[in-house]
């Protein structure tokens, strides 16, 4: 079988081709993608020179590049990963977002439609809770929560379902959709809330928590997040969608306390070096209060269930970055220091 993974340098691709590379060998893996700031081939160290994998530089937002690549490979799967997904970054430039979520899912739909046969294949597209909006203090997102997305990440996100499953409908396009809870794991861009209160807890630098911390999410770990995709590519009913979800519900606040036990626990400094860095700051616009997945359907239609706990799959994240420097420097690119200070600096007249 021939398989395209979009934007499998970026963090969940990259794990994903790393569980499944070595173990399907009969099947040829095809890795496309832009090379974003967000992306890093120094993830795929170990699957890079196997013979059932390749990898070609293409910008899923270029139509003719997307519509070569399909043609002459003529994929049997696709699983499509490929997204601009830092909420923070869609407010502050949204457009990047509609061309990569919006533009380029309408390309690889189309070159889907073209090089794989009627009714043949399939179309993974792999999205995200955010669609649905917020919940209050009780209840949860199933596959029928109607969406009200708030961002304009979460908003293209939503657009590009829709656009998937239109595919679906008008031209038979044969494809499935799972969306997720928040992820973690090893090789995360240091950007979102759990490697970056990592990371700058290793530094001591200040952990930078928006408003009170409040606010609620459901954790995943990565691993068990690809294990769900492919889960659902192998028994999953085609048209359907699944979400995924890893059943450990917290505030923001609590996920930092807990990330500071841990890593004082692995490096052995005083738990309160770390918990005095926490530092509150202006709320982002349109923030979301919480979010909670109800997995009963992947659960009883495909018999996944996620093999990690909150605990066991920070200390194992924790372990990884701190084994891994060189990944981390490699990833922070100059800008990066200057993007943390533009979206949490200009904050601080809101310290609480």
């Amino acid at each position: 079988m021939k398989i395209i993974v979009t934007g499998g340098a970026g963090f969940i691709g990259a794990n994903f081709l790393q569980l499944l590379v070595p173990r399907f060998r009969q099947h040829d893996f095809v890795n496309i993608d832009n090379l974003g700031y967000a992306s890093n081939l120094a993830s795929l160290e170990g699957i890079d020179d196997s013979a059932n994998y390749r990898f070609e530089r293409v910008d899923i937002g270029d139509a003719g590049a997307v519509e070569e690549t399909f043609a002459r490979h003529r994929p049997d799967l696709v699983v499509h990963f490929a997204a601009e997904s830092h909420v923070d970054r869609s407010i502050l430039g949204p457009r990047a977002f509609v061309r990569t979520n919006i533009e380029g899912t309408f390309n690889l739909l189309e070159a889907a439609r073209k090089h794989m046969p009627a009714g043949a294949g399939l179309f993974h597209h792999v999205s995200t809770d955010e669609v649905y909006g917020s919940l209050g203090e009780v209840g949860a997102f199933t596959e029928e929560t109607r969406y009200d997305p708030s961002s304009p990440y979460s908003a293209s996100k939503a657009a590009s379902d829709h656009l998937v499953r239109a595919w679906a409908r008008t031209y038979g396009l044969p494809v499935k959709i799972t969306n997720c809870s928040n992820n973690y794991g090893p090789r995360q861009f240091p950007e979102k809330l759990i490697p970056l209160m990592v990371l700058h807890a290793l530094e001591r630098k200040a952990l930078p928590v928006y408003g009170e911390g409040r606010n609620t999410r459901d954790w995943l770990y990565v691993d068990d997040h690809c294990e769900a995709i492919w889960t659902v590519i192998e028994r999953g009913q085609v048209g359907e969608t699944y979400n995924v979800g890893g059943g450990f519900e917290a505030h923001n606040i609590e996920i930092v306390r807990r990330i500071c036990s841990v890593v004082a626990e692995e490096t052995g400094c005083r738990q309160s070096e770390l918990t005095d860095l926490i530092t509150f700051v202006g709320d982002r616009p349109g923030h979301d209060l919480r979010y909670a997945i109800d997995s009963t359907k992947i659960r009883r239609e495909c018999g996944w269930a996620p093999r990690e706990t909150f605990e066991s799959g920070l200390r194992k994240t924790i372990r990884w970055y701190l084994a891994n420097r060189r990944w981390v420097e490699s990833v922070r690119t100059r800008d990066y220091d200057g993007w943390i200070e533009r979206n949490y600096g200009g904050r601080g007249d809101h310290l609480k």
